[in-house]
C-alpha cells in the first residue's frame, strides 16, 4: 500500500485526515497526472451521501480548476456509474468521494482513468510524490485557462439507461425489497427496478448525510431480512454507501452472499456460452462451497490475493468476463470496469425471472461451509516466519489432513498490525473454532 492511497483510493476521517487541503491537493495532482497534455480536459466527479462530501467535492473541484481542467459534477450518484459515465461522457477521467462501507464520520477519494478502471499502483505513486515529495510542479493557467465547474442534469437517468439494457427481461410479477443503505442507491436503484416493472418496497432510502450505513445496507442485512419475510417479498437486495457491492436475501430470508451470486450468473453465462473459458475468478476468501459446485458443473474457480483490484487485475490479465469477492463485489467485465451492485442484481434477478426458480433454489446449488477466523498477535518482525516455521507448518498439515477435500487452512498476515490471520473452513463448526483457536496459540508462541 502507498503512502496516501490504500487498496481503495484515499480513505481518512473527514476533515481530519482527510483534509480539504489533501483534496485540493489530490485534485491538482490527478487531473494533471491523468490528463496530461490534454487542451481542455473534463473530470468528472461524483459522491455518496456523507455530509462531508459537499466540503471535498468543493476543495477538489478546485484542485482541478486550478491546473486548468474542466470539473464535471454529477452529483450523489453510485461508485461504478462514476466508472460507466466517464467513458459515455468522453471525460478525461472520474473521480469518485465515497468511503464505501465505513461509517460516516469517513471518506475517501477514488479516481478512474478514461476507460473506467481503478488506477494502476505506478499513476498513484506518481500523484503521492507530486503531492509528498513536490517532485513535479503544477501548472497555474490564468484568465480564459483556469477551469471552471459544470454540473450535469440528467446522470442519474443515464446511468439507468443503461443499467436497464443490461438485461433483455422485465421483472414483472416480482416483489423485491431494496435496502440502499441511505447511500448513493437512493435514486438509482429504486427507479431501474420500477422502471422494469417490480413491485418495489424500499427501505433505508432517506440519506440525511449523517445515516450512511447506519446498521443497514450490505454489511448489515438483518433489517432487510425482516422485511422480506413481513412482506411476502421474492427477494431481498443490499447495497453499501456507494453501490458497488450487493448482497441478497431470498424468499426465506436466508442470507446469499457474493459467492452464491457468481455460481448462479456464472452458471447462466456458462450454459449461453457465454462465460470466457468457462472460468470465474474469486479470492483466497471464497468459500469451498464454490470451488467444489463450480467443480462439479465443469467450471473453473481461479483465485487472487483479498481486493477487487486483484480480481480485476487477474480478468484483464486472462481476458475473463465474470469475477469477485463473498462480500459481493463482483465484477461483469461484459458490462463495467468494477464492481456494481445495480448491475449485479439486475443479472441476478434475470436468471431467476428466466429460470422461473425461487432464489433459495438457484443459491442450493452451493453448500456453504463454515469459515472461522482467529487472529493471532505475534511480533511485527516475525509475522512472516509462519511460512518457514517446520512445527507451524506441520500442524497446518495435520489440520489438512483431518479435514481431507472437505475443508482448508489459510494464513494471511495483516498489513497495518502485527496480527497473523487464521482461517480454517470445514465441515463441522465446533471442530474448525477449535483447530483456529489451537492454531493461533501454537503461532502466538512461536511467532510472538
Amino acid at each position: 500500500m502507498g503512502r496516501l492511497f490504500g487498496t481503495d483510493g484515499v480513505r481518512g476521517l473527514a476533515n481530519s485526515e482527510l483534509t480539504c487541503k489533501l483534496a485540493f491537493e489530490l485534485g491538482q495532482a490527478g487531473a494533471y497526472v491523468l490528463t496530461l497534455a490534454k487542451h481542455k480536459p473534463r473530470i468528472l466527479i461524483g459522491r455518496d451521501t456523507r455530509i462531508s462530501g459537499d466540503m471535498l467535492e468543493a476543495a477538489l473541484t478546485a484542485g482541478i480548476c486550478s491546473v486548468g481542467a474542466e470539473a464535471v459534477i454529477v452529483g450523489v450518484i453510485p461508485t461504478p456509474a462514476v466508472a460507466y459515465l466517464t467513458r459515455h461522457y468522453g471525460a478525461d477521467a472520474g473521480v469518485v468521494i465515497s468511503a464505501s462501507h465505513n461509517s460516516m464520520e469517513y471518506n475517501g477519494i477514488k479516481f478512474f482513468d478514461r476507460q473506467g478502471y481503478k488506477l494502476p499502483d505506478e499513476l498513484e505513486e506518481r500523484i503521492e510524490s507530486i503531492i509528498l515529495d513536490g517532485t513535479e510542479k503544477m501548472p497555474a493557467p490564468v484568465g480564459v485557462e483556469v477551469g471552471r465547474r459544470v454540473r450535469v442534469q440528467n446522470a442519474v437517468k443515464d446511468y439507468v439507461k443503461f443499467l436497464r439494457s443490461t438485461i433483455n427481461t422485465d421483472l414483472k410479477g416480482l416483489r423485491i425489497v431494496l435496502d440502499c443503505a441511505n447511500g448513493a442507491a437512493y435514486e438509482a436503484a429504486p427507479m431501474v427496478f420500477e422502471s422494469l416493472g417490480a413491485e418495489v418496497i424500499t427501505i433505508y432510502n432517506t440519506p440525511d448525510g449523517t445515516n450512511i450505513n447506519d446498521y443497514c445496507g450490505s454489511t448489515h442485512p438483518e433489517k432487510l431480512q425482516s422485511h422480506v419475510l413481513e412482506t411476502g417479498a421474492d427477494v431481498g437486495l443490499a447495497f453499501d454507501g456507494d453501490a458497488d457491492r450487493l448482497i441478497a436475501v431470498d424468499e426465506h430470508g436466508n442470507i446469499v452472499d457474493g459467492d452464491q451470486v457468481m455460481l448462479i450468473c456464472g452458471l447462466d453465462l456458462m450454459s449461453k456460452g457465454k462465460l470466457k473459458d468457462n472460468t470465474i475468478v474469486g479470492t483466497v476468501m471464497s468459500n469451498l462451497g464454490l470451488d467444489i459446485a463450480l467443480k462439479n458443473a465443469g467450471c473453473r474457480l481461479e483465485k487472487t490475493k483479498v481486493g477487487d483490484r486483484y480480481v480485476l487485475e487477474r480478468m484483464l490479465e486472462k481476458g475473463y468476463n465474470l469475477g469477485g469477492e463473498q462480500s459481493g463485489h463482483i465484477i461483469f467485465l461484459d458490462h463495467n470496469t468494477t464492481g456494481d451492485g445495480i448491475l449485479t442484481a439486475l443479472q441476478l434477478l434475470s436468471v431467476l425471472k428466466q429460470s422461473g426458480k425461487q432464489l433459495s433454489e438457484l443459491a442450493g446449488g452451493m453448500r456453504k461451509y463454515p469459515q472461522v477466523l482467529v487472529n493471532a498477535r505475534v511480533s511485527e518482525q516475525k509475522k512472516n516466519n509462519y511460512l518457514n516455521d517446520e512445527v507451524i507448518q506441520e500442524e497446518i498439515r495435520r489440520i489438512e489432513a483431518l479435514f481431507s477435500e472437505e475443508g482448508r487452512v489459510l494464513i494471511r498476515t495483516s498489513g497495518t498490525e502485527p496480527v497473523v490471520r487464521v482461517m480454517i473452513e470445514g465441515a463441522d463448526q465446533r471442530v474448525i473454532e477449535n483447530e483456529a483457536v489451537k492454531l493461533a496459540k501454537l503461532i502466538e508462541q512461536r511467532l510472538g
